[in-house]
């Protein structure tokens, strides 16, 4: 029989399992980038770390800032409007149809589809500011997968507790706000560690549409037009870098907050 790892001995070997997983990664990009992609203007790593010290903090937290300053309030909006749709769905069933039909519209229409609309009706930002573009992107890339993980959370409620609720008199709402948005909160949060990195995707795609002086799509065009290699890869890794921290950052509060649920941090 196995011994069982403590809790804290288990992260300590599944960090490590995944610093090493990401060195050998690094190792075959290095290998490769030498060999058999010389020719395919593939950078080495430490071409691509020296465009990024190059560049300088400054550089990358002016225009990282303001595309998760859009990606965090589309993401607000885009995370409120399904967590209300998804309760009128338990209160109103009637309505359910409807709101699922939008919500799957909103999914199945590609974002590179639907952005010069959205340019057009929105228009260009005002020097300094947050695009609107890009604001509406991150709250159409977060909306789809977060009102099927709400439904599906309220849905899950105990029976039981609903009755207790019920025999003390509470109606549909007080039964919603007193246990279905808790038994919610593991499927919510699931759903958001995916919509997070999603609604950053959304917000560069916004930026790319046009209209902008601060951005990390700014940054990559520049860098497309000047064929400047290393400076695009480093961006990229850098958002790598971002969307991974926030898949991480709510997989720990869903760890935190919903510690019942071993299927909220799987």
């Amino acid at each position: 029989m196995r011994p069982r790892l403590l809790p804290g001995a288990a992260t300590l070997r599944s960090l490590g399992t995944g610093a090493l997983g990401l060195l050998g990664l690094v190792a075959l990009w290095w290998a490769a980038a030498l060999t058999v992609l010389s020719g395919a203007r593939v950078p080495t790593p430490d071409g691509v770390v020296s465009s990024a010290i190059d560049d300088g903090w400054s550089f990358y937290s002016l225009h990282f800032a303001m595309t998760l300053q859009e990606a965090a309030v589309g993401f607000g909006y885009g995370t409120g409007a399904a967590v209300l749709l998804a309760s009128v769905v338990l209160l109103l069933p009637a309505a359910e149809q409807l709101i699922m039909q939008v919500a799957v519209v909103t999914y199945c229409v590609p974002l590179v589809a639907i952005a010069p609309v959205l340019f057009i009706v929105i228009g260009n930002p005002d020097e300094g500011q947050r695009s609107g573009t890009a604001t509406a992107l991150a709250a159409l890339s977060v909306f789809f997968t977060t009102v099927v993980g709400t439904v599906l959370g309220l849905r899950s409620a105990d029976r039981a507790s609903l009755d207790v609720v019920s025999v003390f008199g509470g109606g549909r709402l007080r039964q919603l706000v007193t246990v279905q948005l808790v038994a919610a909160l593991p499927s919510l949060l699931a759903a958001l560690r995916i919509g997070a990195p999603a609604a950053f995707l959304g917000a560069i795609l916004g930026e790319y549409v046009g209209g902008v002086q601060r951005g990390v799509a700014l940054v990559l065009k520049i860098a497309q037009q000047n064929v400047d290699v290393e400076q695009a890869w480093a961006v990229g890794i850098g958002c790598a870098l971002v969307a991974g921290f926030f898949y991480g950052l709510f997989g720990l509060v869903a760890r935190v907050v919903t510690p019942w649920s071993k299927g909220a941090v799987a």
